[in-house]
């Protein structure tokens, strides 16, 4: 399966981590908020704690103003702070989404953050990236909003600065890239979407689920289906036990639980057979479908289309599977966990590094041997995914270092020859925008 790196942005999801006000005040400037972690940022299920200091009957806007840093000391800190990634959502109905907007943009002018940050008539969605004190920042205002006091929030730490390269705020149709869009899903009606399972709670219905494979001699139970809303190339590096690869490479053309006809339809359409569906064949009234995904925003989405279609019993894994690792460590989880930012790839001890220990003495923690090279099917020891150096085809794929080298970070002997070539990039260093080299190549031909 081809996979490319052009996959929305916005089928990113968050953990849940609560933050002390505390925490977020602190402007120490030897202050390192991920010395505390673990201690300060207390994850837990859905709490809407108050996190602010501040006389909530004020404006907003003047609570900004009078609590924005100076420019200069922002810039300072930044210099010898260490840069967090923030993700978060949540779906409430937003009655003027575009003058949110202009809030946010306002509130941000003056801070050093990067990434994505949709809004919508059903609620928001944001990744993003900066120094920990403008970061946080961002959180404590958005806090300050009783609609989003409660908004469950993913943190963790950057990687050589920003993740995402510059900032994008705006009013977007959909907060998730669905064929068909989602404005029309009832996303706001908690019961139209599937019921959230805490991580030991998750942990609990996976062994359940090993247990009655175990006893059938089966490796797929009709009764239980633990079904992977990602991508197959997020699939390729990690995922849990017990879980099929997705047949999709773009969330967009998720389509999972079709009916007969219209699997029928949609195979005239994209030649895509029935089978690939693990939906495809079960009782909609008695099977358990356990729903997972990076930190729950497009299981929230496609939770309410399954229910559409009629399926009864649908569960989630609460905050995703970054809110598992932190909590289980890499228990049922085999390989690494795909994020939509510079980093790529995250190992399990990035959450919980005191669980890789515990795992390894009851022997959980796999090799990794379904990572293998796309080229010639070797174990990848590192499952991290880089794209063809070939411009024009630009495939996301797992490449080993000797098909690497040989092929000067090509997917094939066929992009080796292509007209568009870029450099091929040592370690786990990533292209930049594509106009950029497009640019490039053009400047050479003028020159010439």
């Amino acid at each position: 399966m081809r996979s490319y790196c052009s996959v929305p942005s916005s089928t990113l999801s968050p953990a849940i981590i609560t933050i002390p006000s505390v925490f977020i005040h602190s402007t120490c400037k030897s202050f390192n908020p991920l010395l505390n972690l673990r201690t300060q940022f207390k994850v837990c299920c859905c709490s809407s704690t108050s996190l602010s200091h501040s006389n909530p009957s004020r404006p907003r806007e003047t609570q900004k103003k009078n609590g924005r840093r100076d420019p200069m000391r922002c810039n300072e800190d930044d210099d010898n702070g260490d840069f967090l990634v923030v993700n978060f959502y949540k779906f409430v109905f937003i009655k003027n989404p575009e003058e949110e907007v202009a809030k946010h943009l306002s509130f941000l002018e003056d801070l050093n953050i990067h990434g994505r940050v949709y809004l919508n008539e059903q609620g928001i969605n944001a990744q993003y990236s900066g120094p920990s004190k403008d970061a946080l920042a961002y959180v404590e205002w958005l806090r300050e909003d009783e609609k989003l006091f409660d908004v469950l929030v993913q943190i963790s730490r950057a990687q050589n600065g920003h993740a995402f390269p510059k900032l994008k705020l705006r009013y977007k149709p959909s907060l998730v890239q669905l064929e068909g869009g989602i404005s029309h899903l009832p996303l706001l009606d908690r019961s139209m979407r599937a019921t959230p399972l805490s991580p030991s709670e998750w942990r609990q219905k996976l062994e359940a689920v090993k247990n009655i494979d175990d006893s059938s001699n089966s490796s797929h139970n009709t009764d239980c289906v633990v079904l992977d809303v990602r991508n197959g190339y997020e699939w390729d590096i990690g995922h849990f036990h017990g879980a099929r690869r997705p047949d999709v490479d773009c969330f967009r053309s998720t389509s999972f639980g079709l009916s007969q006809r219209e699997a029928i339809h949609k195979f005239n359409i994209h030649h895509k057979a029935i089978a690939s569906d693990p939906l495809a064949n079960v009782d909609k009234e008695k099977v358990n479908v356990l729903m997972y995904c990076t930190g729950g925003i497009r299981c929230d989405v496609y939770s309410t289309i399954l229910r559409q279609r009629g399926f009864k019993n649908l569960y989630t894994l609460k905050g995703g599977v970054s809110h598992y690792l932190e909590n289980e460590g890499p228990v049922k989880w085999v390989g690494n966990l795909f994020v939509f930012d510079s980093r790529l790839s995250l190992p399990p001890s990035t959450y919980k590094p005191e669980a890789i220990t515990e795992a390894n003495s009851i022997n959980t923690v796999s090799e990794n041997p379904f990572a293998t090279c796309y080229i010639c099917g070797t174990e990848v020891r590192e499952p991290r995914h880089r794209n063809c150096a070939n411009l024009d085809c630009n495939l996301l794929f797992l490449c080993c270092a000797d098909c690497l080298k040989d092929l000067c970070g090509c997917c094939c002997s066929n992009c080796t020859t292509a007209p568009r070539l870029r450099p091929c990039l040592p370690g786990h260093q990533r292209y930049k925008k594509w106009h950029i080299y497009r640019d490039m190549d053009v400047q050479t031909e003028l020159t010439v």
